[in-house]
């Protein structure tokens, strides 16, 4: 019970322990500014979208703590800020900006903002031109499914239920609704369209989360129904003016069995990506309203990722070996692929069928994100100017990606980042991180805090550990339910690798994991403990007997599976952490992180693991937890300097268990942090 106060001091000892832990690493302040020099060297631009001649942007300033929205008409137009969520604070509790959407002319944009990192948005309506916040406030809009109207007037979208007195929080996601909304109206007055059971020829189940789509310069709406977490959706469509609220008749497009995961619109014309039997992907075309398909692009050895058309082809980010790669298919033509300048990731990328080519964001390990603009006439990708490269020097610095057969036999990926030059002897200071949930790829990302880690000589890698999308479905298959272990040991595996080439050793190497990640780093201590000599779990799954009845809990029964059914039940025994942990065990020092306001992993999951590890571990290593009462999800709504100052504790956390002279504090008093709890 989060809301006992037993719980409340217990959760307040244990920060206030860490934090003072933690601030007595002689080389953190250093380590900190460091890194804050680094964060501000250079700003941030993201989530582009172009709509009525308006550039929408999401950009966070050298000097500023939050990301704002900006818009500017046409690329080269002068830019005007349209919100900044950092006015907003209030009571020492910060706000984010969770999601934007404008309207198919540009004149209106609906915003989702949230407090404290919560991701419970309020949706707000403002205009483009002047800035005005025309003071309409919709809650329980998390999800956002923004779909407006052609004439801009009104919009559908996507609303929680609100639950009833006693309710289990458990519940938080189920029965969500698509709702329809007039500009200027009572939010209170808006009516429902779309949800569980409202219509006999729309099958929407509790987990569902369906939503209204209208694209532009089409007269159909698609109504697509997410499966929880599942990547798979069904979608249905209506003539845009065919939709009556409830009584509205829909019909079939894809069920969950076409294994459709994306798809765009081009008039009558919809493209849709499908893994059915294409484990790597392939793309289909229909022309509504017949919804008989034919394949435009057939499976290869690349991972078709994602499918975006613009006025003169689709476009189709891919994955080759762990590298970005885009593909165009002009309309009525063959697949061509467009040459990147980088070797990298495709980080953000953006079409619209009234417009040619597209905006795609380029980055890699070592060279910082640049908005490129692709002309389909010139065939060439140029620099917009909209995001400066950043001035921090990562010459210095290399990647390279390797391959490690682990103990089945299987070639798992691994990304290694490091000082060009080092010496491998064993006595690198490494952080390994690892994922695998959901088909998620961990592709190449700049972040210019990691020179303060990689210009001490530290090395920082990347396990493409089964149960992500980096080879396809396959892929995700192979570490999910029955077969997750293998997440766990393709981790175990990549560790050793870096131990046995001297990257590193098990005193100097920490191995991290984030939300479903917590499945990934938790197994990998408990089994192997001794590989290790400390571990960051951040807002990690632990406890996944339980997971089912925390608020993200039944959503995410697809992705791991349930405890009512045996067979699940077994599988989530033997990946879940916390009832992997084996009493009077040295197990490595861990540092655990948790945001109260966490809508994906509950605080409790970490508190859980914290308790037991700090009870059965016999190395007299520190385990401590550090909580964030104004954090949610990991940095997912954080300001730069709540980030930075997590960064700063997670370094110098680690170079103080490896021993590095500078981080040891005068008195290395571990044996209090439970203690100072009960």
């Amino acid at each position: 019970d989060l809301k006992s106060p037993e719980v409340v001091t217990w959760f307040k000892a244990q920060d206030d322990y860490t934090r003072a832990t933690l601030a007595s690493i002689p080389g953190r302040e250093k380590l900190y500014n460091r890194i804050h020099e680094l964060d501000t060297a250079a700003m941030t631009v993201n989530s582009i979208s172009v709509d009525g001649g308006h550039y929408f942007y999401l950009k966070t300033l050298p000097e500023a703590n939050n990301r704002r929205l900006y818009v500017r008409a046409g690329l080269k137009g002068p830019e005007r800020l349209l919100i900044d969520p950092e006015t907003l604070t209030a009571n020492g509790v910060h706000y984010s900006i969770d999601y934007y959407v404008p309207s198919l002319d540009g004149k209106l944009v609906a915003v989702g903002i949230s407090p404290g990192g919560s991701e419970n948005s309020v949706m707000r309506v403002m205009e483009s031109d002047t800035g005005r916040d025309l003071g309409e406030r919709i809650d329980l809009a998390q999800f956002g499914g923004v779909a407006w109207l052609p004439d801009g007037k009104a919009f559908y979208y996507t609303r929680l239920r609100k639950l009833d007195p006693g309710e289990p929080v458990s519940n938080k996601y189920l029965k969500s609704a698509v709702y329809f909304h007039q500009v200027g109206q009572d939010p209170r007055e808006d009516v429902k369209v779309a949800g569980f059971g409202m219509a006999k020829d729309v099958a929407i189940s509790e987990t569902d989360f369906p939503v209204v789509v209208i694209p532009a310069e089409s007269r159909w709406a698609l109504l697509v129904i997410g499966h929880g977490v599942q990547n798979e959706i069904t979608a249905y469509y209506s003539a845009i003016a065919d939709i009556h609220g409830a009584s509205t008749s829909w019909k079939k497009l894809a069920d969950v069995d076409d294994d459709v995961t994306s798809f765009d619109v081009r008039g009558d014309h919809v493209y849709l990506l499908s893994h059915k039997d294409a484990s790597r992907y392939k793309v289909l075309h229909l022309q509504l309203p017949e919804t008989k398909t034919e394949t435009v692009m057939s499976p290869s050895e690349m991972v078709l990722r994602d499918v975006k058309v613009a006025k003169d082809a689709v476009y189709v980010p891919a994955l080759d070996g762990g590298l970005g790669r885009l593909w165009r298919i002009p309309y009525g033509a063959k697949p061509e692929q467009v040459k990147l300048p980088v070797d990298g990731a495709i980080q953000d990328f953006f079409t619209d069928p009234r417009l040619p080519g597209a905006l795609v964001r380029l980055a890699s390990w070592t060279k910082s994100p640049l908005y490129y603009s692709y002309d389909p006439n010139a065939k060439h990708l140029s620099d917009t100017g909209l995001l400066p490269p950043s001035p921090v020097d990562f010459s210095e610095i290399e990647s390279k990606e390797v391959k490690v057969k682990v103990r089945d036999g299987t070639e798992v990926p691994l990304s290694i980042v490091y000082k060009r030059g080092i010496t491998l002897d064993g006595t690198h200071p490494a952080v390994l991180h690892g994922y695998g949930s959901y088909a998620i790829t961990l592709e190449p990302s700049f972040d210019a805090t990691n020179l303060a880690w990689l210009e001490r000589g530290g090395v920082i890698a990347t396990a493409h550990v089964r149960g992500g999308g980096e080879y396809g479905e396959d892929w995700h298959v192979a570490g999910q339910k029955s077969t997750k272990e293998n997440t766990i040991h393709d981790f175990i595996d990549c560790a050793e690798y870096l131990v046995k080439q001297k990257y590193t050793s098990p005193a100097y190497l920490a191995g991290e994991g984030t939300s479903a990640g917590g499945i990934t780093i938790g197994g990998a201590i408990t089994e192997r403990p001794e590989l290790f000599a400390a571990a960051l779990d951040n807002v990690g799954m632990s406890d996944d007997l339980r997971a089912e009845l925390q608020v993200n809990g039944p959503v995410n029964v697809v992705e791991f599976g349930t405890v009512k059914n045996e067979a699940e039940f077994h599988n989530l025994l033997k990946i879940s952490a916390y009832h992997r942990i084996q009493d009077k065990t040295p197990y490595p020092a861990v540092l655990l992180t948790t945001g109260v306001n966490d809508p994906r992993v509950d605080p409790w999951q970490m508190a859980k693991m914290t308790a037991r590890l700090q009870a059965a571990t016999s190395s007299g290593k520190p385990v401590l937890l550090r909580v964030n009462y104004d954090g949610g999800h990991g940095t997912i709504g954080s300001t730069k300097q709540q980030r930075d100052q997590l960064i700063a504790d997670q370094m110098s956390f680690l170079l103080w268990q490896f021993g590095v002279p500078e981080f040891k504090p005068a008195q290395q008093s571990v044996t209090t942090a439970s203690s100072a709890a009960k």
